[in-house]
């Protein structure tokens, strides 16, 4: 069976530049890039460093791409991974011409890494598009470079200016992987075609649970046609495994072109690690679970945990560095707060525990106190909750065989079990007067609109608002899902399978989310996407009076 890398070269066709999986942005980055190109072979680098002609067949390149992502007003992270141990040379401008650049020596990538190597550039131009050009120098001969390797984002304005992002979930999931004969990963590609200011991915980066077949039948008889390698053969127990996992996702060149031209906000939910999972959990005998020699799912989850911060762009976060729970401010008329409804939770269970404990924790006590202080703390117009999990709809789960649940929702009556953690946060924001919330979510595999109302709900200590859910990206459709009373949801509208199950991309049922924020009025319209950019739903929320 072919290697990762031996995939990636013998699928993906090289760019009209000459380097493997390098997406230039505009005709002009591509010349300059060629330019570079030719400099190096000529005898110098970005960085004026000696490159003799000998044994440039030998020179690092970029594996996967190149990323951005956590986009402030005056930061962002770049990350790349090399195929040795190599150095990142950066060069920064505002233009794709690379006037006046500024350059930077940056980390090294080696073996404990995975070769990955991220950097935050600070100090930017708000506002401003960001041109990045990458080189790798091979630490064990430093005479070799890589080609160069471009990308871009644009940083938060300081003024009020618009803002359009997108946000969706689920890449990869449920055996549906690359299928090259379909185009690989198409809703990638619609979203790029949006332009959008950056994009939330809200969990189920990867399927590390989820094994990817050469071949699946469809209902018709056709067959889909998967990419496979050897790193997605089985469910992922060791680091290399899990790793293996983010490679492949980065195989698709929808995904790879996207990467390059929108930085990326990723949290993660649980197939990251393992279905369903939370701390603390040992893994069963039978069904799904027979396929783990690991048993732990905290182990499992440490492993999960290296892996999806050295392959996604987050800005290291909290004392140890690496919270996933985080905010991003993203200029005076917006702040996303991202939060971890996995790490902190107590063991899924019937959820219907009348008042508090360790055992009905979801988000934690230091995460609610951090949102609760960051919420306080914040003078954006607009303040998002990108959640991995949604409010109103019910998540299931099984526990030795017997009904349990995955997020707060239980079913219809009052507060019980982690709604109580829903329900303290609620409260928070009406006692604060703290306005214009607004939950962003997938999970669910199929996209709606909910308005939460509580004149209808069983709770009703809280101010209305809405959640929006929308996904998936690239895996099975399923939904809709049953909805609980306790915060009284409104499904004002939802695009789903009507309860068919596991539905392949190829079925259409692909969903993405788009936000725009007019920079004038600040009303912010979110509309609800398919695969082929189609508006479903579209709503526009009024900004408050000051």
């Amino acid at each position: 069976m072919l290697s990762i890398k031996e995939k990636i070269m013998s699928q993906q066709p090289p760019s009209r530049s000459g380097f493997p999986l390098s997406r230039p942005l505009t005709r002009r980055a591509v010349l300059q890039s060629g330019a570079g190109l030719g400099a190096g072979l000529a005898g110098t680098s970005l960085f004026g460093l000696a490159t003799p002609a000998i044994a440039q067949a030998n020179r690092p390149i970029f594996t996967h791409g190149v990323q951005s992502g956590d986009v402030t007003t005056n930061s962002g992270m770049i990350w790349a991974r090399a195929d040795r141990p190599a150095r990142l040379l950066v060069e920064v401008a505002t233009s794709d011409s690379f006037k006046n650049a500024r350059r930077l020596r940056g980390p090294a990538a080696i073996e404990t890494t995975d070769f990955t190597a991220k950097m935050d550039l600070t100090g930017l131009p708000a506002g401003q598009d960001i041109f990045y050009r990458l080189q790798w120098q091979d630490l064990a001969n430093v005479n070799l470079l890589s080609a160069p390797s471009v990308g871009r984002f644009r940083t938060g304005p300081a003024d009020k200016r618009d803002i359009t992002f997108v946000w969706t979930g689920d890449t990869a999931g449920q055996g549906w992987g690359i299928n090259l004969d379909w185009g690989g990963m198409r809703c990638y590609e619609t979203m790029r075609e949006n332009r959008p200011d950056f994009f939330i991915h809200s969990g189920d980066c990867i399927y590390a649970d989820g094994p990817i077949e050469a071949e699946v039948t469809l209902p018709d008889g056709s067959l889909w046609k998967n990419v496979v390698i050897e790193e997605k053969a089985k469910v992922a127990e060791t680091l290399a495994e899990f790793r293996g996992n983010y490679k492949y996702n980065l195989m698709d060149e929808n995904l790879l072109r996207f990467n390059a031209e929108v930085p990326m906000l990723a949290q993660w939910d649980d197939h990251e690690v393992t279905n369903n999972w939370y701390p603390g959990e040992m893994l069963g005998t039978d069904g799904p679970d027979a396929r783990y020699t690991v048993k732990s799912a905290s182990l499992l989850a440490s492993r999960a945990h290296r892996a999806f911060h050295e392959y996604m762009p987050l800005r290291p976060q909290g004392g140890d560095g690496e919270h996933i729970y985080r905010r991003i401010a993203y200029g005076p008329l917006l702040d996303i707060f991202f939060i971890d409804l996995r790490s902190y939770r107590g063991p899924n269970s019937t959820n219907n525990q009348a008042g508090r404990s360790a055992a009905t924790d979801f988000l934690g006590a230091d995460q609610i106190r951090w949102l609760k202080r960051e919420l306080l703390a914040s003078e954006a117009t607009w303040k998002v909750i990108a959640s991995d999990m949604p409010i109103g709809i019910q998540v299931t789960d099984k526990i030795d065989g017997q009904p349990a649940f995955e997020n707060g929702a239980n079913g219809d009556g009052p507060v019980l079990g982690r709604e109580h953690d829903i329900a303290d946060l609620l409260s928070f924001v009406k006692r604060n007067d703290i306005k214009q919330i607004v939950f962003l979510t997938a999970d669910v595999h199929y996209t709606a609109a909910h308005y939460y109302d509580p004149n209808k709900a069983q709770f009703q200590d809280f101010n209305p608002f809405w959640e929006f859910v929308s996904g998936p990206v690239h895996a099975g459709s399923f939904g809709p899902g049953a909805m609980d009373n306790t915060f009284g949801p409104q499904v004002v509208y939802s695009k789903d399978p009507a309860g068919r199950v596991n539905l392949a991309p190829s079925e259409g049922l692909q969903f993405f989310g788009q936000v725009r924020i007019d920079g004038q009025s600040e009303a912010m319209t979110v509309t609800l996407k398919d695969l082929e950019n189609r508006e479903l739903y579209t709503v526009t929320l009024e900004a408050a009076a000051a």
